[in-house]
């Protein structure tokens, strides 16, 4: 009886896997609420503010990544959120206006714009959909976008189990006038 070698067709198949799940920043997340810095949970004074900014401990921000959000329905103005980025930007590794979910957002597209997309020029590549951290439908989005003009084609999913997602199209042989 004749045994035939087990070949592992996806390791042969030239796929590039790319897992976005390695472009997870493990820095510790923060949402800073300025309804904090509100006096009596209306509006912000500018003099109480600036003292507070003065005061406040920014070192406790060392490394880690800050939301900026207001959860009062306050009008605050822009110059605050200002004042708390500059303050902010010696020792956070990333500021943001918004909720947790826009800072998780921008840390995922800073990642993805350090990609190289050269190195992924004329490839197949599968971005994988299964991952251990919480990776945002805003970074799939991003890669893809990212990806497109370079690659052959561009997959979801597993290399044993994909979507397509996009086949550059054959260029013409030759073109009649």
């Amino acid at each position: 009886m004749e045994t035939q070698e087990i070949v592992n067709r996806v390791a042969v198949s030239g796929i590039v896997s790319l897992d976005l799940e390695e472009l997870y920043h493990p820095g510790e997340r923060i949402l800073y609420d300025i309804k904090d810095n509100l006096w009596q949970g209306m509006i912000l004074r500018e003099k109480d503010f600036r003292e507070f900014l003065k005061s406040h401990d920014w070192v406790q921000y060392q490394g880690k990544n800050v939301a900026i959000i207001c959860s009062e329905d306050a009008i605050v103005p822009t110059w605050a959120y200002m004042l708390l980025a500059v303050q902010l930007e010696p020792y956070a590794n990333a500021v943001v206006f918004g909720d947790l979910d826009a800072l998780e957002s921008k840390l995922f597209t800073d990642a993805i714009h350090k990609l190289n997309p050269e190195e992924f020029t004329g490839k197949r590549v599968v971005v994988k959909g299964c991952s251990k951290v919480p990776v945002p439908v805003s970074a799939y989005v991003e890669v893809s976008r990212l990806l497109k003009p370079v690659v052959q084609s561009l997959m979801f999913g597993e290399p044993c189990s994909t979507v397509p997602i996009y086949k550059k199209p054959r260029s013409s042989a030759s073109s009649t006038d």
